[in-house]
């Protein structure tokens, strides 16, 4: 999984920007003048779609965007603009044309189900002239960044020999190149690190109806050779995500609901670019993206996927791991924050947890209890011995840190190295602080710094040093 901490990634995106253009209502009727619904609109939005779509996943996803097109002369064109301000994207390297009609897709939504689309734009091949000045502004930047995303709607952009010579240029300085494509003539995408397609668009593109592991084989192997692509992959919908490289495999797809698949494919680009920027292999950079798509599409209308969104989505579905709630003391920082912003309640609580035990477990729950998240300190190998003697642990702390993030009510587990989880709690400030029943009346370490002290009894008879002791005696 993604660490949602990572250094600053720097991505640009190239490709058609377009308008997705809301109507939203109720259909009571159908119309007396033809068979077609009666929508009584509420209200309306417009959002990002297209290679913008792509953009507004990356800024989702705390990455540092920058776009890259040709956009024409007209009103669309300055909502473009003011769009991406609107989520701190500069509009400096966007090339205007003149006579040229930016992209706008208007769809009518009536109770959660599109009625219909219409669209204003000009798909034909952009100018010449527009094609040089986008090529030449690409060259002066694109050393800046990690990775380059082609985002092909095949409204005129990514035309063929400008969309050859951005890729040259890419792998000259070793920047990887991903591509989702557009059409059936996919040559003009040779030597991109890896393209997108889904299960249609590869076949078109391939002539291979893709039905069985026999034809997916075959036609993803053809794309990876034709294309003299580094990795082949395609989206299979509801079956998952198919990668290869030296041998196919699939990733099952991740969705508990689907509302909308509009912009799923901007999304799997997006996510994709991120994780491979932040030399994660393919396999997790796929698992990433399929979480992200699962996120969206539980959304209505072209939607983005944040990394607190992915993590709580993995979580819902039971699928993180007890090593991915072991954090440090950095990570926790940043995530408490991000937990109280949602008005979580946080409670915090420590021990040396050596030998897990019947009474840990009640004493969890009990703390658990008092607030929404659950984050235990643990006293390091270093830290334990100081307070316990040279024999103890009898655990080491990454052993027994995994014990304790097994635990259903702990959500977040950090080691710490001092004799006391001072510092550890300063950085938290969770709202509630825990210790056992035997602090009654003794002043507690963080105490000052926490608004709420609970204390919590522990169970008569079980702890960890008479567990040793009865196993000594045996």
């Amino acid at each position: 999984m993604i660490n949602p901490i990572n250094k600053q990634q720097k991505i640009l995106v190239i490709g058609d920007l377009i308008i997705d253009h809301y109507l939203w209502g109720k259909c009571e009727r159908i119309s007396p003048e033809a068979p077609i619904p009666v929508v009584n609109v509420n209200y309306e939005n417009v959002v990002l779609g297209g290679a913008g779509n792509v953009v507004n996943n990356l800024v989702a996803l705390g990455v540092h965007t920058d776009v890259l097109s040709v956009i024409g002369d007209c009103e669309v064109a300055n909502e473009l603009k003011t769009l991406l301000s609107k989520i701190n994207v500069s509009t400096k390297h966007l090339i205007r044309e003149v006579g040229r009609l930016s992209s706008k897709k208007s769809r009518i939504i009536a109770s959660q189900q599109q009625v219909i689309r219409y669209d204003r734009e000009s798909d034909n091949d952009i100018s010449l002239e527009s094609q040089q000045n986008l090529f030449d502004k690409y060259k002066k930047i694109l050393k800046q960044y990690n990775i380059v995303l082609f985002s092909d709607y095949g409204k005129g952009v990514l035309t063929d020999s400008l969309t050859r010579d951005l890729i040259k240029e890419a792998n000259n300085l070793g920047i990887k190149v991903i591509v989702d494509p557009k059409g059936i003539n996919y040559s003009k995408y040779s030597g991109a690190y890896l393209l997108t397609p889904n299960k249609k668009e590869a076949s078109l593109a391939t002539n291979i109806n893709i039905v069985d592991d026999s034809s997916l084989l075959a036609a993803i192997t053809q794309l990876k050779e034709k294309c003299s692509l580094n990795l082949s992959l395609i989206t299979l919908s509801e079956d998952g995500v198919a990668i290869y490289d030296n041998d196919l495999r699939v990733h099952p797809t991740v969705a508990r609901e689907v509302f909308d698949v509009t912009g799923a494919g901007d999304t799997v680009l997006a996510a994709l670019g991120y994780a491979l920027s932040c030399n994660y292999d393919i396999d997790q950079a796929v698992e990433f993206a399929n979480l992200a798509a699962g996120v969206v599409i539980g959304k209505i209308g072209s939607a983005t996927a944040t990394i607190d969104e992915i993590i709580d989505y993995k979580s819902s579905l039971y699928q993180s791991s007890s090593e991915e709630n072991i954090k440090t003391k950095k990570e926790i920082k940043v995530l408490s924050s991000k937990l109280k912003e949602k008005g979580k309640k946080i409670v915090f609580t420590n021990g040396c947890f050596d030998i897990l035990h019947a009474g840990h477990i009640r004493y969890l729950e009990r703390a658990k209890s008092f607030g929404d998240i659950l984050i235990v300190g643990l006293n390091s190998d270093e830290s334990v011995g100081i307070l316990k003697g040279v024999t103890r642990p009898i655990n080491n702390e990454k052993d027994r840190a995994l014990l304790i993030a097994s635990i259903e009510v702990v959500d977040f587990v950090v080691i710490f190295n001092e004799d006391t989880p001072y510092e550890l709690i300063k950085t938290i400030k969770p709202h509630i602080l825990v210790k056992g029943g035997d602090y009654e009346g003794q002043k507690v370490v963080g105490q000052d710094i926490v608004p709420e002290l609970k204390l919590v009894n522990f169970i008569e008879g079980k702890s960890t040093t008479r567990t040793i002791e009865k196993i000594q005696s045996l």
